[in-house]
């Protein structure tokens, strides 16, 4: 309806009028997305503030700006969350619900007169949900149009809608007046009973239950018939003007006017852009490492060059490093960087608030003077003097200007790789040939003007070639070096020496400086430009999956499959006792802690659902974490524990709570995209269920748990992403839940299970739930907007209110009766959860209100003693060894590997773009290297050709990262969440990843070897080929290594990419025929790197046995200055045994994979953690953060 919806696969009917018209565009409208896309390093009231300043008018001043932002976060009950981060999965800021209050917020900043809102009270208490719902209530009065799509509203937001559309499966059931509906569907024959939630009526009145074929049958005719009656309805009630429906084409997405001017939002989002990039210290340190590092150690490699031939041909290595290897670096960094930025730009860009130029020119003029101006100053400033250039301050000047222009054309190029592609390994793939291109046509690797006739002229196209002429005109125009015969110039033997001589073997053309400069200015603008017409016309679409059904439904009338009978019903107790948790935050300059628990005492039982309730900000998400110990200290991070939490009287080590604990998280990032859900579910089955069963039984679980939850009519459809649309977020949701409770473990901690599901599904889901509980397990579950007939089978409840301060635990048959007692009585015919949430929330919306209720809830606090909780009663098992017992052992490596290889196989294979990539990136630079130097001859020039061949060859060091890169941290993400559950080892998964990635390897590099080998001119044998596809193989396989350990060692992403870039550049450089006079001490490191043992072998194997000719005015002496290959082999000092070469690539292949296994088993195994608490690190601050724990006062917990 909105117009959001684009692609050549969409096919709509009829009109959506807007006031009469079609067109939207002139409507002021805001759109508030299920998904919540926020700065994570932004406080929520700057974040309302920059979305104020791009969404008011000019005419709105600075202060009554400000006054609609307070009033928004007043609105929305933000006021104590004002000043907090939004956070994200790396570092903790709000509560899911805050961030979705936040995003409500954004859009309501725009003062719309239209208003979208997909799910917005998704992930909020129902206290909160009621005070967006009224709101927006109010919004509407004033004369705005609301469009509320929403799942579980409480029965007083029923009461606050005008107009109700209900959908059963895409068929509309119902669409008029709320106050209409309920007689309508009495009319039908559904009339509803007293004291009931009209909103979950209704929706179970529409919904098909197929969790067995007879319900499915009886309902799919009785919405049958619903659906039918509002068809005749219709039919009678309206006068159709045209009896054909209209089939239209998808809109055309309308430009909208932005509300702001260009300068205004420049000057915005280079603000915001500017607070972010000074908040995300591991992106700003990262960067000052790649140039630091980079000018440090390749400034090393060409520590005072001298004068003489090995020390000219050392220059040009190192003039080609600052013109080329340093904007790569900075090129993939911010590729990496923007895949992730773009997000909100293209979201922003939906919305016509931000314009395609303000984006761009904010980029840079927030990052001038933190990036684009001090990371190539420093680059410039350490290796310029490191080297030896002249001291010259002219000369350093023109090195300083042309890194500059090469850091300003690597952020724009890269700005035209993700308009292209959004994913990384499609950018990637542009960023990687494109520079591979730049590198063949700058005239270092190959003499320009030998460059075959068909691709020559790209040297003029090539941004590489204008920097690396500048930098070798500015240091070899006019300039004689150290020639050991006397006469100087005019001794034709001196010819080598003379700074002209060595501009004409390179191929460039004289007076090259200034020429080149402006040229490199043209090639920013330029690629600025294009990345602009590329986003504005190149709009980023959501693909839709496409089904992928399984041959037979294997879900249709399965019966409960019969289990091996357990010895006894083992059940656990769990109580907490005087449990509280801080979080100790760690900066360089300062230190500080926040309280996320207050001391808390409660007793969660078997047999029932044990519930824990509170508002956004209570600390439930935090407590469940705590309690299933997956609380992980780090470098910036550290929780405090207090208090015990016991099972069955017995405090349980951290394996045991591992094994016995399942837990469903909050969010649905565990699934994999391109997997259909009933392939998740067999997947999972296979991969959790016990070892006894077969796997006929382990696939037939898996079908009844499908049914369960009411999957069956998503079974074959793909999970999906951001990019790919796939099933709902209602049905992501449910399908976590499946992957969790198919190993029905004894204890199943849930984390808003509920959330982004209707009313009817979340009944089923619940009674599910209900049934694992009688079984004697112990479920514990937070939640937000429980059903009115769910409060009934809840067992024992935890009320928290904000700041993790408990108010009442204890049996939820007496909750309301504590209640009562204390002067707060509960309506008959109110939900009791609703109840509750309102009684100890605070109400933020009004001053007058906000103290009476923050008065309440500080009473309510005081009264609470835990002296009133009895001792736990004790289960089943009473000892540490018998829970022990109960621990669920993890998959076998064997059975593991099995089940991972065929998942991983199945995820890869269903990703064209990764495929292409991973194939591509080998593939490609194997076809650029066979057009720029076939074929090789055996003239003067060649001698630079044929080395600069050998050392093209080391990108594949580059590939190899960036195609882990592009699978390996999602890749990674599941088996962190896997490996948590203790699921399968470390040794499973690294073995399931490289056994998918290394045929990849293989075949790529053999075609590389192809064209390397025939195309280019090496000697057409069979030895030659397989050790250049041998040599392909390792440097890529040693890249794919790199990338697995930094990505492992840093969840960061853009600082693995800079901290892997430098190192890899280094290796380049030192391989050998860049660099000829390395220092000692770098020389002993040279010998972990495969570029040094590739070279190594390589050279000789092709060099061997050559001879060349030259032309009369390259002659010194009248010979030519290298006559044979051993010549080369000598000057370059790779006259080595090619043998031991190879077998030492070989070697290092293989370490350097078992070294990323070590980091991996490492950091997932947390040996150093483990090492550090046996030597009793932190424990005496513990006992002292304890200590000053117990002494606060409930107003400081109030407050």
């Amino acid at each position: 309806m909105s117009g959001r919806m684009t692609g050549k696969r969409l096919r709509m009917t009829g009109k959506s009028l807007f006031n009469g018209s079609e067109d939207a565009s002139r409507i002021r409208s805001a759109y508030v997305i299920q998904q919540d896309i926020l700065l994570p390093t932004l406080t929520v009231r700057e974040t309302l503030t920059y979305a104020a300043h791009l969404r008011l008018p000019s005419s709105v001043n600075e202060n009554e700006r400000e006054q609609l932002v307070e009033e928004v976060i007043l609105e929305l009950s933000l006021k104590e969350a004002a000043n907090t981060p939004i956070g994200n999965h790396a570092h903790k800021g709000c509560s899911g619900g805050e961030k979705r209050r936040t995003s409500i917020g954004v859009q309501l900043l725009s003062n719309p007169s239209l208003l979208w809102l997909d799910e917005p009270t998704t992930g909020l208490d129902s206290t909160s949900a009621f005070q967006v719902i009224k709101t927006l209530q109010d919004l509407a009065r004033k004369g705005r149009t609301i469009i509320v799509t929403i799942h579980q509203p409480r029965s007083e937001i029923w009461d606050l809608f005008d107009n109700v559309i209900l959908l059963s499966r895409g068929n509309p059931a119902y669409a008029g007046s709320a106050a209409d509906c309920l007689p309508y569907f009495a009319k039908l024959g559904h009339e509803m009973p007293p004291f009931t939630n009209p909103a979950e009526y209704l929706i179970d009145v529409v919904s098909i239950d197929n969790r067995s074929e007879e319900a499915e049958r009886v309902a799919q005719e009785r919405v049958g018939r619903v659906v039918e009656a509002w068809r005749i309805h219709c039919s009678s009630t309206f006068d159709e003007k045209d009896g054909n429906t209209t089939v239209v084409k998808p809109r055309e997405k309308a430009p909208r006017a932005n509300n702001t001017s260009l300068v205004q939002q420049t000057r915005v989002l280079t603000a915001r852009t500017w607070t972010v990039t000074i908040r995300d210290p591991m992106g700003m340190f990262g960067s000052l490492v790649e140039a630091v590092g980079m000018a440090i150690i390749t400034g090393w490699i060409f520590l005072q060059l001298d004068g003489s031939l090995s020390g000219i041909r050392s220059r040009q290595g190192a003039l080609y490093n600052a013109a080329a290897l340093q904007g790569y670096l900075i090129l993939l960094y911010e590729t990496y960087r923007l895949t992730t930025d773009i997000q909100l730009f293209d979201e922003e860009t939906r919305q016509g608030v931000v314009s395609v130029p303000a984006f761009l020119i904010s980029r840079r003029l927030a990052r001038f003077l933190i990036e684009d101006i001090p990371v190539p100053l420093i680059f410039s400033v350490i290796y310029y003097f490191f080297c030896g250039f002249s001291a010259d301050g002219a000369q350093f000047m023109t090195f300083f200007g042309t890194i500059l222009l090469q850091q300003y054309i690597a952020v724009c190029f890269a700005t035209v790789c993700v308009a292209v592609s959004r994913d990384f390994a499609g950018a990637s793939l542009v960023a990687n040939l494109g520079y591979t291109l730049q590198s063949m046509a700058c005239g270092y690797f190959i003499q320009s003007n030998t460059i075959p006739v068909y691709v020559r002229w790209t040297k003029w196209t090539a941004y590489v070639f204008y920097a690396f002429g500048a930098l070798c005109a500015n240091e070899f125009t006019g300039s004689f070096y150290d020639c050991p015969f006397e006469g100087g110039r005019s001794n034709p033997a001196c010819k080598e020496y003379d700074g002209d001589f060595v501009m004409d073997s390179l191929g460039f053309p004289d007076n090259w400086i200034w020429r080149p400069i402006l040229a490199l200015v043209g090639f920013a603008i330029a690629f600025y430009i294009g990345a602009g017409v590329l986003l504005k016309f190149w709009n980023a679409e959501i693909a839709m999956a496409r089904a992928r059904p399984s041959n037979k439904d294997a879900s249709a009338g399965k019966e409960k499959m019969g289990e091996r009978a357990p010895e006894g019903v083992r059940t656990i107790d769990i109580r907490l006792e005087g449990y509280g948790l801080d979080v100790e935050k760690r900066s360089l300059r300062q230190r500080w802690t926040k309280h996320i628990l207050n001391p808390l005492t409660a007793d969660f039982q078997p047999g029932s659902l044990n519930v824990i309730m509170g508002p956004s900000g209570s600390g439930k998400t935090s407590l469940l974490n705590s309690m299933a110990m997956r609380l992980k200290d780090d470098t910036s991070t550290r929780y405090k524990h207090f208090g015990t939490m016991s099972m069955n009287g017995s405090v349980p080590s951290q394996d045991v709570v591992h094994s016995i604990c399942s837990f469903v998280t909050q969010d649905d990032d565990a699934l994999l995209a391109s997997l259909t859900v009933r392939e998740t579910l067999r997947y999972a089955a296979g991969l959790r269920l016990p070892k006894w069963m077969s796997k006929e039984q382990k696939t037939q679980k898996a079908e009844e748990i499908l049914m369960k939850m009411g999957l069956k009519d998503c079974a074959d459809n793909l999970i999906g992403n951001d990019l790919v649309k796939g099933i709902s977020g209602g049905e992501k949701r449910r399908v976590t839940i499946a992957v969790q409770i198919l190993t029905e473990p004894r204890v199943l901690l849930l984390d808003e299970p509920l959330s982004g599901l209707d009313a009817f599904t979340a009944l089923s889901i619940m009674d599910v739930l209900r049934g694992l509980a009688q079984e004697g397990r112990t479920l514990i579950v937070t939640i937000h907007q429980p059903r009115s007939d769910l409060f009934v089978h809840f067992g024992n409840i935890l009320l928290l209110a904000r700041g993790g301060n408990p108010i009442y635990a204890g049996a939820a048959s007496n909750m309301l009766m504590y209640f009562a007692a204390q002067g707060y009585e509960c309506p008959r015919h109110v939900n009791p959860a609703d109840f509750a949430l309102d009684l100890i929330t605070v109400d933020l919306q009004h001053e007058t209100k906000e103290a009476t209720s923050r008065e309440k809830v500080r009473k309510l606090i005081e009264s609470w003693n835990t002296d009133m909780i009895p001792i736990a009663r004790t289960g089943s098992i009473t000892t540490p060894a018998e829970l022990g017992n109960m621990a669920r052992e993890p998959t076998s490596l064997a059975s593991a590997y099995s089940i991972l290889i065929r998942r991983a196989t199945k995820n890869l294979f269903r990703q064209p773009e990764i495929l292409i990539a991973r194939i591509m990136q080998v593939v490609g630079l194997g076809i650029v290297i066979s057009l720029y130097f076939a074929p090789l001859k055996y003239d003067y020039f060649s001698v630079q050709n044929r080395l600069g061949f050998l050392i093209e060859i080391a990108p594949l060091y580059f590939v190899g990262m960036l195609n882990n890169i592009a699978v390996y941290p999602t890749e990674r993400d599941v088996f962190y969440r896997d490996y948590d559950d203790g699921i399968y080892s470390v040794e499973a998964f690294f073995l399931t990843y490289i056994s998918i990635t290394i045929p990849f390897e293989i075949i790529s590099c053999l075609i590389f070897s192809v064209l390397a080998t025939f195309a280019v001119g090496l000697n057409r044998d069979a030895q030659t080929y397989f050790i250049i596809a041998f040599n392909a193989f390792c440097i890529t396989s040693c890249g794919e290594s790199l990338g697995i350990a930094f990505n492992t060692l840093f969840t960061h992403t853009g600082f693995s990419v800079n901290c892997m870039s430098v190192f890899l550049s280094v290796a380049s450089v030192m391989g050998g025929v860049m660099s000829l006079d390395i220092p000692t001490f770098l020389q002993a490191w040279n010998h972990l790197s495969p570029i040094k043992w590739a070279i190594g072998n390589m050279a000789p194997y092709t060099l061997r046995g050559l001879e060349f000719t030259c032309q009369d005015w390259q002659r010194v002496n009248g010979q030519c200055p290298i006559e044979t290959g051993e010549q080369v082999l000598h000057l370059y000092k790779l006259n080595g045994n090619p043998g031991l070469n190879i077998m030492a690539l070989g070697i290092c292949a293989v370490v350097y994979r078992f070294l990323a296994y070590v980091v991996l088993k490492v950091v997932k195994e947390r040996w150093l953690g483990r090492l550090w608490s046996k030597l009793g690190g932190g424990k005496k601050k513990e006992q002292v953060g304890q200590t000053a724990r117990g002494e606060r006062s409930v107003d400081e917990m109030v407050a």
